[in-house]
C-alpha cells in the first residue's frame, strides 16, 4: 500500500508525514511526499525534529509531485493549511483522497525555542494522525473510509 503526502513546498509538513508514516507503518505500507512548488531543500528544523524523535531522515528530499507520476498511490493526503490561503496541490487518479490541513511550522514567528516547539508540536500532531490511520480497518467501504480519513484530519 502506497500513501502520498502532498503540500506546497515539500520541505516541512509532507516530509514530516512521510518520515513518521514510514517509521510507524508495518511492512507492506510505504509513504512518499511531494510538493506543488517544492523548495528543493528540506527545512533544517524538519530534519532536526525528526532526528530528535529518533526517526530516520535517510532519503528525504524536497521534490515535485511530477516525480511520482507513475507511483499509483492508494491514498493521497494533502497537508497544506487552507486557512493560510495556500494552494493545495491536486492529484488526479483513482487514489482515495483526504485533506489533513496542518499549519506550516516554518511560518511560525517567535524565538528559536518557540519555532522548534512549533515543529515538535506539528510532529506530534502528525504522529497522532498516522497512528489513527494505521488503526483503521482499511477494508471498509470507500465512503466510510473517506469519512474516517476526514475525521483523522481534525485530530
Amino acid at each position: 500500500m502506497k500513501i502520498l503526502f502532498l503540500c506546497t513546498a515539500n520541505s516541512c509538513r509532507s516530509i514530516l508525514c512521510e518520515a513518521v508514516f514510514n517509521h510507524l507503518a508495518p511492512a507492506g505500507m510505504k509513504a512518499y511526499s511531494a510538493g506543488s512548488q517544492p523548495k528543493g531543500v528540506v527545512h533544517p528544523l524538519s530534519l532536526k525534529t525528526l532526528e530528535s524523535a529518533g526517526i530516520s531522515t535517510t532519503g528525504l528530499f524536497s521534490k515535485s509531485s511530477d516525480i511520482h507520476e507513475s507511483l499509483a498511490p492508494d491514498f493521497v493526503i494533502t497537508v497544506c493549511d487552507k486557512a493560510a490561503g495556500e494552494a493545495c496541490p491536486v492529484f488526479f487518479g483513482p487514489a482515495t483522497k483526504a485533506h489533513w490541513g496542518l499549519a506550516d511550522p516554518s511560518e511560525y514567528q517567535g524565538s528559536e525555542d518557540e519555532i522548534e516547539a512549533a515543529f515538535a508540536a506539528t510532529l506530534e500532531q502528525i504522529k497522532t494522525r498516522v497512528e489513527a490511520f494505521l488503526a483503521l480497518p482499511l477494508q471498509m467501504d470507500t465512503e466510510q473510509l473517506k469519512a474516517e480519513l476526514a475525521l483523522i484530519g481534525t485530530l
